[in-house]
């Protein structure tokens, strides 16, 4: 079997590291190097094993340049990533591109748009669409099992210690928010399409780093439903992380933790589907952060060999970032 080469640019996404593992261990990739512009931040993850052994491109031209290479993860910082995965497509490359989709929509869209013009796949890293509970419940609310999906709600909090709120916000707005309500976002409009208003609460209450919002509310308004998204950037671990959906006809509540998943409480109005009227808790293997990188890479891959349609079309990438920002800049 021929393996797909590929490489990886920067080390400073919080997926980073695992990105690369999931290329290493798979069986369909060799992995050709890796590039870290900020010298820095290659000092910083020189001691991590997951890059023992891997060739460091000098520059990103170099590995840009490598006409062997057929995709490239894009792994810099939520500031950086951006440009680094324009750089990626304008040298004519798939890339597995890791969330959010940076600050500039009007960018944003030109990169896909020049993409599919060069017949290239990005495929944005929200690795829950890949944990197979979260694809049943967003199932059940797609295809009406759950009626008319009326309510979601989503909580995904952390946290973020003072040294990176520094850095997040000296290069984006919407502090937490930004970072993490991607994932959130990611599914709910995949269920319930581009919402009508969107309003945000972005708040700093612990006092520490003013300009960094560290206590957040989304509220998402569609013309029969509504989904409240929150995030903070101080919960005490373990995380209380969930994820909700209700609808007229039944709701499915994923159980904690929500990664890697293992229960849906089901509600259902009367039986349906092979499940009883009334409450159940439902057994469903779930899978942990690792193997939804695996799966997302396992998924871009089919993509690029041209064994399967993209898992999210280009639309939907877009309209993810569309409302993440729209949150955050009111």
């Amino acid at each position: 079997m021929n393996r797909v080469r590929m490489a990886q640019i920067g080390t400073g996404h919080g997926h980073a590291a695992g990105k690369m593992r999931s290329m290493r261990s798979s069986p369909e990739v060799e992995v050709a190097g890796i590039c870290e512009p900020d010298e820095e931040e290659r000092r910083r993850v020189s001691d991590d094993s997951v890059y023992e052994g891997l060739h460091w491109y000098d520059t990103a031209e170099e590995m840009l340049n490598d006409d062997s290479i057929a995709a490239v993860a894009s792994e810099g910082r939520n500031s950086q990533s951006l440009d680094q995965t324009e750089q990626i497509v304008a040298a004519g490359k798939h890339v597995w591109y890791d969330k959010p989709a940076g600050d500039d929509y009007g960018q944003w869209e030109r990169v896909l748009d020049r993409a599919r013009e060069q017949g290239l796949q990005v495929q944005m890293g929200y690795m829950l669409r890949y944990n197979p509970i979260f694809a049943q419940v967003t199932e059940w609310a797609r295809s009406g099992f759950l009626g008319d999906v009326f309510s979601v709600r989503a909580h995904m909090s952390t946290s973020v210690p003072p040294e990176a709120r520094e850095r997040i916000a000296e290069a984006h707005a919407g502090g937490v928010h930004y970072d993490l309500a991607g994932h959130m976002l990611d599914l709910v409009v995949w269920m319930l399409g581009r919402p009508a208003r969107v309003t945000a609460f972005l708040r700093n209450d612990t006092g520490q780093v003013p300009a960094f919002s560290d206590n957040t509310l989304g509220v998402y308004e569609f013309d029969r439903a509504m989904a409240i998204v929150d995030i903070a950037a101080m919960e005490t671990a373990p995380m209380a992380r969930r994820f909700e959906v209700y609808g007229t006809r039944g709701s499915a509540i994923i159980l904690e933790p929500f990664e890697p998943g293992h229960a849906v409480r089901l509600c259902l109005d009367e039986d349906r589907g092979g499940y009883r009227k009334g409450e159940q808790i439902v057994e469903l293997e779930g899978c942990d952060r690792q193997t939804s990188y695996d799966r997302e890479l396992a998924a871009f891959l089919a993509t690029i060999a041209g064994d399967q349609e993209p898992d999210r079309p280009r639309e939907h990438e877009l309209l993810v970032q569309e409302t993440l920002l729209r949150g955050i800049r009111g």
